[in-house]
């Protein structure tokens, strides 16, 4: 039998957990598997692109579990009262291909997201930095301010979205975080000057330049995440210029992240090796700083351990026959039988 977990299970499971709780685990596990990295079989995702979204499949696998994503993301999908992303998942033991666990991993995307520019934050920007500006205001932005708040210390966040309601939705939400102050900026410029973290956030799958020369200020750490597939940027090719570049998996950030506008030679650094101790991540107090994240099956692999485990812990989720449970493993075909009724078989003589 696989363990299924729905949306509604997981966020019951958050819910019973704590979000605060949940996001402090989730980032050990992922702190664990990055430093584990070299262990890993590591490919970029495959992508399926139309002129609207994309649609991906991300697999990575160590020598213990497999682990895949159904990715899409479309950003005109709220036009039509759907998720601009949505995803599942699972996660396989790789000595039978049993599959373990089959997840909803629409709301896990967004948890995991949030604790992944942490994990990064806590490497690359100053120490005991207390303020954020955030640009964007969509599905995944309550989330990224939690973890923030409550990983990082973040006191003061103002955020900036083109969509004035999404910025009402974004501070009614973090109501319940009355120990973070959240100002509505009037501008991107002004959502970000003065803030220890600049965290963008956007959706739109276009050549855009969130974050120009004049908005960065010494010493800042960026936390991009909205670019990651081909044509879709945040960062001005300036901006990434003047910082220190930290990226998940190269050969994929190359293709889908704000360093597609760069050259080849241009150096980045893998962030792996900075959560492992391996290499040094801010050089001086001044340095700006930019986690190019686009997101890498490691961080959903991390994820689908934690939620089993959890919901295992938790006694949680649905037992499925996903897969044949045979008493002769040969006889597949045996499933097509149906049981005859005795009076329809007769002898002829």
């Amino acid at each position: 039998m696989t363990l299924f977990l729905d949306v509604n299970t997981l966020g019951s499971m958050v819910d019973q957990h704590g979000t605060e709780e949940f996001m402090t685990e989730l980032l050990g596990y992922m702190k664990d598997d990055f430093c584990r990295w070299e262990e890993f079989d590591k490919s970029s995702r495959t992508a399926a692109h139309s002129d609207i979204g994309v649609i991906e499949l991300m697999p990575v696998a160590d020598g213990v579990n497999y682990g895949f994503k159904y990715v899409n993301g479309h950003p005109s999908n709220p036009n039509v009262g759907m998720s601009t992303v949505m995803a599942f998942g699972a996660l396989s033991d790789v000595s039978t291909g049993y599959p373990r666990l089959l997840s909803e991993l629409t709301l896990s995307t967004a948890l995991r997201t949030s604790v992944t520019s942490v994990m990064a934050a806590q490497a690359l920007a100053k120490p005991h930095a207390t303020s954020m500006g955030m640009i964007g205001c969509g599905a995944q932005s309550e989330f990224q301010a939690i973890a923030f708040h409550t990983i990082i210390g973040i006191k003061e966040l103002r955020i900036f979205d083109i969509d004035h309601q999404a910025m009402d939705k974004v501070a009614e939400h973090l109501k319940d975080y009355p120990e973070l102050t959240v100002i509505k900026a009037s501008s991107a410029k002004a959502c970000v000057e003065g803030a220890d973290i600049v965290t963008t956030v956007t959706a739109d799958k276009a050549y855009a330049t969130i974050l120009t020369p004049d908005m960065i200020e010494p010493g800042m750490h960026i936390n991009g995440i909205g670019g990651d597939c081909p044509g879709k940027t945040e960062i001005h090719f300036d901006v990434l210029k003047a910082g220190k570049i930290f990226v998940e998996h190269e050969p994929q950030t190359r293709v889908e992240g704000d360093i597609q506008q760069l050259p080849a030679e241009h150096k980045v650094n893998p962030i792996w090796k900075v959560i492992a101790g391996l290499e040094q991540g801010r050089d001086t107090e001044e340095q700006i700083t930019i986690f190019d994240s686009v997101g890498f099956a490691l961080e959903d692999f991390s994820v689908l351990r934690y939620v089993y485990d959890l919901a295992v812990q938790l006694g949680v989720g649905e037992q499925i026959e996903l897969i044949p449970q045979l008493d002769n493993p040969k006889d597949l075909f045996g499933l097509t039988k149906r049981p005859r009724c005795s009076s329809a078989i007769r002898e002829v003589a």
